[in-house]
């Protein structure tokens, strides 16, 4: 048998020991659970993504597409700095 040591948050340290004891289980326990369903699945037993880079956003996207269409349907006014100021 091997021990293992983790630093935690001292306040996640504490939610998840409630957290366990609703379970009815300790921390001990909920580690043992961790790791044999990643050894079992062969994998991290949740998702783990990237965010989104802000321009990359599906509302970003939208937005360009639509400012593209309205490029090529000839929906776009062009004025000078000039023109705007005054």
């Amino acid at each position: 048998m091997t021990t293992v040591s983790l630093r935690l948050d001292d306040e996640m340290k504490k939610q998840l020991d409630q957290m366990c004891e609703e379970m009815g289980m300790n921390l001990t326990t909920f580690f043992m659970i961790y790791v044999k369903k990643a050894l079992r699945d062969r994998r991290i037993p949740f998702e783990i993504t990237a965010p989104i880079e802000p321009f990359y956003s599906s509302s970003n996207m939208e937005q360009l597409q639509k400012a593209d269409r309205q490029i090529k349907n000839g929906q776009t006014v062009t004025k000078t700095i000039e023109e705007l100021e005054d």
